[in-house]
């Protein structure tokens, strides 16, 4: 979720926070850093610590739920400026092995304490931990919100109420107090951006820096956001079905994205027994077989013209008729889905669709679970403070795309559209309403033009909301740290250090990762959108 998206400073203000932090001052309470639970995957450099903050920040001085916090101390401590404190998104992504898993600017590397806060109802903390859904309960379908909140009530009473992303603001400040910082910067991807930003709302004076990446609209929170990101996805699948084409002599799938949508269909349909519903790309002249290209034209406006409606149809038609068949038990299709805003992962596409890769292995015991209590923790988050209205006239579409056809691309969007997402579970809070109160240096805040996530125009009404300093980056890659654009890397760079940065676009990242070679360590299912 999110996956499953700034003014000038005085110049005394900019002279003052572009010195270096002094080293930080003594802790509130000395923080016990060990190594870090092994669920996280992180390397040695990384030391983690247990922090208790209240329940009920409103109450500080009842009940308590732990933290975990993890830290890389500054490369050159001679160069320490201050705290750079991460979050990833989500809600529900894993703080922890943030900044071990991305490839952060030497120079950033160099010069700040590298921190991560994960947030409440979390592993290695307090987990909000929920009963197990039988299949059989009719709440499913009539009060999914109601239901999701008394199972997770009933295993862990009073933490589900509190999953908010201002109660998770102010852990970070409790954090910032106990690390023994006046001030902290701060750097937010995806659903970070909103985390962060309501801290610095809340607590402006305590903000050194700020880096929004990948913003979105918050006046979508939350039913109508998913829906927003429904559109970017098939689209951000088509381009990646082009680039697969542009790959051919690796691939051997095709040299037109319909082609290569084509094989991808008929693998989805072996594996699944139904075949997708998802659009195919626009027709090239290329798809037009050898005896119509005298109507070329023609052949391709009629072949652009059925493919939605045509796609849906075969779907349903055969979900009906091939009883326990449905289109998300293939795993190259949900794996689509969830590739689909990472350019470093649609090799593994690429790889699958052509059959010349070993299957995923399944994640370790401990994974499973860490991804289904973030599952638990996001859904929890999106209703308890969800504001967006619910469109009960998208009920019937919700129904059948999320329990007959199955559809990842629709279903999320219309689920919560519909309002069937939280039904039964009105929102508990009003999210704080972001905005620049009087930060020392104006936020920056970085966009990729294309991402399906957070889509490029919604993040305009973040960027005037913080007032941030916007740079524009191609590509349409979902969060831009860590993918070795040298231009942009830069750009942090000096922001972070100097507290201002004349760029304003630059290029898409390149492709890192291997063309022919899987990650290591990747598993299947375990993605938190």
């Amino acid at each position: 979720m999110i996956a499953l998206v700034v003014a000038a400073v005085a110049a005394a203000g900019l002279l003052e926070t572009a010195r270096a932090v002094p080293p930080a001052a003594a802790a509130e309470a000395e923080l016990d850093w060990t190594s870090c639970p092994a669920v996280h995957g992180v390397p040695a450099n990384v030391r983690c610590a247990a922090v208790e903050v209240p329940l009920d920040h409103a109450d500080p001085s009842g009940p308590t739920i732990e933290l975990l916090v993890s830290r890389i101390p500054a490369r050159e401590p001679s160069q320490r400026r201050g705290v750079l404190m991460g979050n990833p998104g989500g809600p529900g992504g894993d703080a922890i092995a943030m900044f071990s898993q991305l490839r952060v600017p030497d120079e950033v590397r160099d010069q700040w304490d590298l921190v991560a806060v994960q947030p409440r109802g979390l592993v290695s903390g307090t987990p909000l931990k929920c009963s197990p859904i039988s299949g059989s309960e009719p709440e499913i379908y009539t009060a999914a919100g109601k239901l999701n909140r008394d199972r997770c009530a009933r295993r862990t009473p009073g933490l589900g109420s509190t999953l908010t992303t201002e109660n998770t603001a102010r852990d970070i400040e409790v954090v910032r107090r106990k690390l023994g910082e006046t001030k902290i910067s701060l750097y937010g991807i995806s659903y970070g951006t909103l985390l962060f930003g309501t801290y610095a709302t809340l607590f402006p004076k305590r903000v050194d820096r700020l880096v929004l990446d990948s913003g979105f609209d918050p006046s979508l929170v939350w039913n109508a956001l998913l829906d927003a990101q429904t559109p970017g996805y098939k689209a951000r699948v088509h381009a990646m079905m082009a680039w697969i084409a542009g790959h051919d002599h690796i691939y051997r799938l095709g040299t037109t994205p319909l082609a290569v949508y084509r094989k991808w269909s008929d693998r989805v349909s072996a594996e699944a027994g139904v075949p997708p519903s998802l659009v195919a790309p626009p027709a090239q002249v290329g798809d037009v077989p050898p005896g119509l290209r005298a109507v070329a034209d023609q052949y391709i406006a009629g072949t652009d013209l059925t493919a939605d409606a045509r796609a849906r149809f075969e779907n349903f038609a055969a979900t009906l008729l091939t009883p326990g068949s449905v289109q998300a038990n293939s795993g190259l299709l949900i794996l689509t889905q969830a590739f689909a805003p990472d350019r470093n992962s649609w090799p593994v596409i690429a790889m699958m669709t052509a059959g010349t890769t070993r299957k995923l292995a399944e994640p370790p015991p401990a994974v499973l679970e860490a991804a289904s209590i973030s599952q638990d923790m996001q859904g929890a988050v999106l209703c308890n403070e969800n504001q967006a209205p619910a469109d009960p006239s998208s009920s019937l579409a919700a129904f059948i795309t999320g329990y007959v056809t199955a559809d990842p691309f629709e279903a999320p969007g219309l689920i919560y559209r519909s309002g069937m997402a939280c039904a039964g579970a009105a929102p508990l809070t009003r999210p704080i309403p972001i905005r620049n109160r009087g930060l020392a240096v104006r936020p920056l805040q970085i966009q990729s033009v294309g991402d399906p996530q957070t889509p490029y125009r919604g993040s305009l009404v973040m960027r005037r909301q913080m007032d941030s300093h916007l740079i524009t980056v191609g590509g349409g890659d979902h969060g831009q740290l860590g993918r070795a654009n040298r231009p942009l890397d830069a750009a942090i760079a000096e922001y972070l250090r100097t507290g201002r940065t004349d760029v304003t676009r630059v290029p898409e990242a390149p492709i890192t990762a291997p063309l022919t070679k899987l990650p290591a360590g990747l598993f299947t299912g375990v993605r938190v959108r």
